[in-house]
């Protein structure tokens, strides 16, 4: 004899169908060893030296909070932040500091250093301890010509080109425009003998008048990214010398470790 069945059969649960498993992607680093860049990360801790040193000489010069407050200076030490990790990473065979962050020390100082060729003719202190003074010489030449040079080298020969992307041209305006409004800000607060009231020329208002200072304003911002722009594209044109890490073609499903 066979049971009988049953009149109402209960709804089954339905079989669970197999997992659609999705790639990952795998670092080069987890197959590729890294290698070590000595003489790339002496040549990147020499010019953070040369930055940290042409702003300490600012700084020792006159007054250190007027000179905090000056765009070279600011842009140098980011830059010199910037180098001393890429240094250790160079020496460690760590991994690169990301594109982003280096491309916006190197178009600081960039920027500072095209200012100083041409909207501040004669000028070479950040502190004014008095004009001619031998070391405030010595600060300008490192802030605004050695180091620009050194880091721009670093960039064309030392890092992996195609790595900066036309979007980064816009977060890079971010500080330019936060330091002209600051500066803007204080130059309407500050009396017109303060020290250090406008730090650049194109930025007084009392000698170029408020439109004339609106407008010198919009020019700096256009002008930062326009070379912003200028860098990206040189980036993917310059071949470079150091080439970056090759893709693994290797893919894990998941789970992975």
């Amino acid at each position: 004899m066979t049971a009988p069945l049953p009149r109402d059969i209960p709804d089954l649960p339905p079989v669970p169908g197999r997992a659609k498993l999705t790639p990952s992607y795998v670092p080069p680093t987890a197959v590729i060893p890294p290698a070590r860049r000595p003489l790339t990360a002496l040549f990147r801790l020499f010019t953070a030296m040369a930055a940290a040193g042409g702003v300490a000489i600012c700084l020792a010069l006159g007054r250190p909070l007027q000179a905090l407050t000056h765009f070279t200076v600011q842009a140098n030490i980011l830059l010199a932040a910037v180098l001393l990790v890429s240094a250790q990473r160079a020496w460690s065979a760590g991994r690169p500091v990301r594109p982003a962050l280096t491309g916006a020390a190197l178009l600081y100082v960039l920027l500072a250093a095209l200012l100083h060729a041409f909207a501040v003719p004669g000028r070479p202190s950040f502190s004014d301890p008095g004009p001619g003074a031998p070391w405030a010489t010595v600060a300008a030449l490192l802030l605004t010509v050695v180091v620009p040079s050194a880091a721009l080298l670093d960039w064309l020969l030392l890092t992996a080109p195609r790595t900066l992307r036309l979007r980064h041209a816009t977060a890079w305006l971010l500080y330019p425009l936060t330091y002209l409004g600051l500066t803007l800000a204080r130059a309407v607060l500050l009396p017109a003998d303060a020290p250090g009231r406008a730090p650049f020329p194109f930025l007084d208002a009392t000698r170029n008048g408020t439109l004339g200072t609106v407008g010198n304003t919009l020019l700096a911002a256009l002008a930062c990214y326009g070379l912003g722009v200028l860098l990206i594209a040189v980036d993917h044109l310059c071949p470079g010398v150091v080439r970056s890490r090759p893709k693994t073609g290797f893919r894990l499903r998941p789970p992975v470790g």
